[in-house]
């Protein structure tokens, strides 16, 4: 609880005391009054001050105006009637406590963002003449030497130099179990380093790092609103100066009809207090702060477990999504590939490895990693010319004078090479030596433990679809979609036409459903962005990711994503519930209010109590632990 809020609880108590203490002594005229105005003031001072400035502004008609005319009026009224204050102020204390509550559930939300602004680096140490110096890390360029010591927080992405540890990533992925790296891993910003020393050489400037990355992410969720949202403030700017009209109209047109019209008594103070009974109901508070809230609260509780979320307009998004597409590399496998068998070669495996291994050298791909790894040897690289990468091919290069072609199917066809099929289950890469077939590795990508229960899992979510494109062989994705229980698999894609198979699905689902795409962030840019809702996974330190998908999993465990869809249903079923709630209550309460069958306790519940109803369920979707 901040200062502000311990404030406010003390003003609503005191307040709260002395009308409690005023019921019981015996007052009469100014004197009951004054007394009655010193609780009055001590709880809606403000209200009262934020009136007066919005009518100054000509930004008249908000729930301070609403609230100012009523207790005024409703005082104007005791004074000219019975002497009764009690209801006057009753309805600013109650709007207080609703005010108050709604001010926690807002603080709560924070904080579970906050929890994430952890992240956020205070310096970086900087070893000078065997002296750390700790420096702003905004100070520090590419390419520095930086030094992490237990229990600091990683300043800047880079890579590991020398050291051994363990990294707690918990604030940007949600789980518990620390995360082990030594010398030549990539290491990111945001972490803790929990055990030994750590010489890290930056790769990039501390603006771009993965930590500021985030949150000006985080930061910046509250800007894109959702259509809900819109909604409400549309309605709210509408309906506020509606019903004040509404208010003015029921406390002249029927008294001026009873006595011009009808001859009767005009009965001035009935019609006002129903007037003012009615200005009370009508106060748009439960849905102005509780829709908002929600969404507020929808995108904390998702932050806590990893899943961060652009916007409560993502949110609600993902909510009425249908169709699920899937990368297959590092998304739905491992994306550890590993090599798996030789076929068909015509000189010795450990040759050809090399061969292959020397060819791939400069490209970063999991699968030439992979090919690297099985030589076993440093990569001479002086040994290698004219690389040239073709997309959705594979290498052409120059190894020890020799013309070498690596790839797949497509490759060999390009240079007329004859090939053998392979019959193995796996990422088949043929090879060409002089244009002369040498043999084919097969390289095998294994699914991760949980992808077959997150399969599972989306369809109990009401996901209707679920599509897996990649662009290895017929052959291995029929294999991988059948143990998932895929509905439909797309193969043998290149990149562009990864985006030429979601816009076929786009244009063919149905008008309101919706289709997200899940990918690593590496590579799967362009359709991370043409998908009604991206979802980067696993994309701790992927610009990428970070750049393009609208919802990013900060951990690779693919049970992020149903779990990140039953987050936004759970908010958007919340949002409608206060939505219904709200309205319905305050429909039968302005009707009940106009017809005189109501009285201002009332008019405080049909308020305040739904706000603070509605504010109370809007905190529930802060809670997203047991989805």
């Amino acid at each position: 609880m901040n200062k502000k809020q311990k404030k406010m609880l003390i003003r609503i108590l005191v307040s709260a005391f002395l009308m409690i203490c005023l019921h019981f002594l015996e007052l009469d005229g100014w004197m009951r009054f004054i007394a009655y105005m010193v609780p009055y003031l001590i709880v809606g001072y403000d209200i009262l001050i934020k009136a007066g400035k919005g009518i100054l502004n000509h930004q008249v008609f908000d729930e301070c105006f609403l609230m100012a005319v009523a207790t005024l009026g409703a005082i104007a009224l005791a004074i000219y009637d019975n002497g009764d204050y009690t209801e006057a102020i009753a309805v600013m204390l109650f709007y207080q406590i609703g005010e108050w509550f709604q001010s926690y559930a807002v603080g709560k939300s924070r904080r579970n963002i906050s929890d994430l602004m952890d992240i956020r680096p205070d310096y970086a140490n900087i070893e000078h003449d065997g002296v750390l110096e700790k420096v702003y890390p905004d100070e520090v360029e590419i390419g520095s030497v930086i030094v992490v010591q237990p229990g600091e927080k990683v300043p800047i992405d880079g890579i590991v130099l020398e050291g051994n540890s363990s990294l707690n990533t918990s604030a940007l992925t949600g789980e518990s179990l620390p995360r082990d790296i030594k010398a030549g891993d990539a290491i990111i910003s945001g972490c803790i380093n929990m055990s030994g020393v750590l010489k890290i050489k930056t790769t990039k400037e501390f603006d771009e790092s993965t930590a500021s990355k985030i949150l000006d992410l985080v930061e910046n969720a509250s800007s894109r609103k959702s259509r809900s949202e819109a909604f409400i403030s549309r309605f709210a700017r509408i309906y506020t100066p509606a019903v004040c009209y509404s208010a003015l109209a029921l406390a002249i047109l029927p008294p001026i009809v009873r006595m011009l019209g009808m001859n009767l008594d005009p009965q001035w103070h009935i019609w006002v207090y129903r007037a003012l009974t009615f200005l009370v109901i009508s106060c748009p508070c439960a849905l102005v702060i509780s829709i908002p809230l929600s969404f507020f609260a929808g995108i904390g509780g998702a932050s806590k477990a990893g899943v961060l979320v652009k916007g409560s307009n993502y949110l609600e998004t993902l909510s009425k999504t249908k169709i699920v597409v899937f990368d297959k590399t590092g998304t739905l496998t491992q994306g550890v590939f590993e090599v798996s068998g030789i076929h068909h070669n015509q000189i010795e495996n450990d040759k050809l490895i090399e061969i292959a291994a020397l060819a791939e050298s400069a490209s970063s791909h999991p699968i030439s990693k992979s090919l690297q790894r099985a030589y076993h040897h440093e990569i001479d690289r002086s040994r290698v010319k004219d690389i040239q990468e073709i997309s959705g091919h594979g290498i052409v290069a120059k190894v020890d004078g020799q013309d070498v072609l690596i790839g797949n199917t497509r490759l060999m066809d390009k240079y007329h090479i004859p090939y053998k099929e392979c019959h193995h289950t796996g990422t088949i890469l043929h090879m060409a030596i002089n244009s002369q077939y040498a043999g084919h590795i097969v390289i095998s990508d294994v699914l991760k433990p949980t992808s077959l229960k997150a399969m599972q899992a989306l369809k109990k979510c009401g996901i209707e679809k679920l599509v897996m494109l990649t662009g290895d062989i017929k052959k291995v994705a029929d294999a991988i979609g059948q143990k998932l229980g895929l509905d439909t698999v797309y193969s043998n894609l290149l990149p562009g036409d990864k985006v030429e198979k979601v816009e076929e699905l786009l244009s063919s689902k149905p008008e309101h459903a919706k289709l997200a795409f899940v990918g690593d962030g590496i590579n799967d840019a362009p359709v991370l962005s043409r998908a009604d809702i991206g979802i980067a996974m696993g994309a701790m330190g992927s610009d990428a990711a970070i750049e393009a998908a609208d919802i990013v999993l900060m951990d690779d465990d693919p049970m992020q994503i149903p779990k990140a869809i039953k987050i936004s249903k759970k908010c958007l079923r919340i949002v409608y519930e206060n939505i219904v709630f709200a309205i319905g209550v305050k429909l039968i309460c302005l009707l009940l209010g106009a017809l005189g069958l109501t009285n201002m306790w009332i008019a405080i519940f049909a308020d305040v109590g739904v706000m603070i109803i509605a504010v109370l369920n809007a905190i529930r979707a802060l809670f997203v632990n047991k989805l």
